[in-house]
């Protein structure tokens, strides 16, 4: 497949973007509004750099690095673009109207050139690997500098784009820097085609991820209202239908060992909140809703974590644990967050989003992976009941988080030669 047929698939199914729209909205009241910025029908004011981060957790890794940027230009106008509620919601809350900010419209060719059209930005940075063959190709044209940062590539994806070379080698081939993750993944960028020249190395910059005092207060305070101060509390964090029963199945079986343990549970999608409730009500567990604020005491089994923006909290009062889309075919989540914190973590074998991460904090002895609830329930016993072996895991994760910080200055960096190009 080349680009033009790809985007004239991309028109026919155009009436199957706004059925995708219009299911999205009666799950998540988030959905139900901005349509116009989706199709690129928004008023905009032209910018100078243009920054893509995609949702929540790649906007959370950019934020740094955009605030980085600004310090270094500050006259520099700068539009950040999202395809999620969670991730906008994070662009608005860490920015406000400081800079200009909307969705990315879908990829149709005739959006995308009125977006840029609007927009006509100088630079174009795309967080992680969030791309999109016409807006590459319409930001080439316009003679956009174009860097994908904290970039990973997963074998999956590398073979993925090897099996479409017409439609991904050419987009791939116009990215002028790509500041990759490992070397694992800038030596893909370079077997797919891309000049060895144009890729550096520069680490995740979701190692450079920084504790706030305020939050860890904040952590210390929900242990204490949960009343969980001496008893197991872990955390079953970003997880995805298909997950949700596997989650209270493990819980199950540590409550044999420990009767007051606490689970929290957090739904990736705030869509799944409801299902997640039905799902912990139809498995008999004494639930409290963290969105009803509903008193945890000594006879609460599950939290449900429904609220957005309060995991790395989360993370920060419990024990250990599970970072979701990892036991279901989906690349998983981001298990540096709960190791930044100092708990023991465990995913499923589907993680290839984070392999290299997941890897480094296998082998330093932090990460074990499980491959089904029975697996999870044993390796939660096991820390809990091995006082020392629980420090291990914890030390080891902290290490290699403190190890590997550095990417935000190495990625700063070649943003601003973009910039100065």
């Amino acid at each position: 497949m080349n680009r033009p047929l790809y985007s004239a698939l991309l028109y026919l199914l155009t009436p199957l973007l706004l059925v995708y729209l219009s299911i999205r909205a009666l799950k998540s009241p988030d959905y139900r509004g901005r349509w116009s910025e989706r199709f690129g029908l928004s008023s905009l004011e032209a910018t100078d750099l243009l920054i893509h981060s995609v949702s929540m957790g790649e906007t959370l890794a950019a934020i740094p690095l955009i605030k980085q940027i600004r310090a270094a230009y500050p006259k520099l106008n700068i539009t950040i673009t999202t395809t999620s509620p969670t991730g906008s919601a994070e662009v608005i809350k860490a920015f406000g109207d400081s800079v200009q900010h909307c969705y990315l419209p879908f990829d149709l060719p005739l959006c995308v050139a009125r977006f840029l059209g609007q927009l006509q930005p100088k630079q174009l940075i795309i967080m992680e690997t969030e791309l999109w063959p016409n807006l590459i190709h319409q930001a080439k044209k316009r003679g956009i500098k174009l860097m994908l940062a904290n970039a990973r590539l997963s074998e999956k994806s590398a073979k993925q784009y090897q099996s479409r070379p017409r439609l991904s080698l050419p987009m791939l081939r116009s990215l002028d820097l790509i500041a990759a993750q490992s070397t694992q993944a800038a030596q893909r960028f370079i077997d797919l085609g891309v000049d060895a020249k144009r890729v550096k190395v520069t680490g995740s910059l979701k190692f450079d991820l920084t504790i706030q005092p305020g939050l860890l207060e904040k952590a210390k305070q929900l242990r204490k209202q949960w009343q969980r101060m001496e008893t197991p509390v872990w955390v079953a964090g970003s997880v995805h239908p298909g997950e949700f029963d596997l989650m209270l199945e493990a819980h199950k079986s540590l409550l044999i060992r420990f009767p007051q343990a606490l689970l929290v549970l957090v739904p990736r999608h705030p869509e799944q909140f409801e299902a997640a409730a039905s799902r912990v009500k139809a498995a008999g567990f004494t639930l409290a809703r963290r969105s009803h604020q509903e008193t945890v005491d000594e006879h609460t089994q599950v939290v449900l974590g429904d609220t957005m923006g309060e995991l790395l909290s989360f993370y920060g009062a419990a024990d250990q644990a599970f970072v979701g889309g990892t036991l279901i075919e989906n690349g998983g989540h981001n298990p540096l967050e709960p190791a930044a914190m100092g708990l023991p973590v465990y995913v499923g074998p589907h993680h290839w989003d984070f392999a290299e991460i997941t890897q480094l904090l296998q082998e330093a002895g932090a990460l074990q992976l499980v491959s089904s609830a029975d697996e999870l329930a044993q390796q939660l016993v096991s820390r809990f009941d091995d006082k020392a072996a629980y420090i291990v895991a914890r030390e080891a994760g902290l290490k290699v988080v403190d190890t590997n910080k550095g990417a935000l200055a190495a990625q700063l960096a070649l943003a601003c030669d973009l910039i100065d190009a």
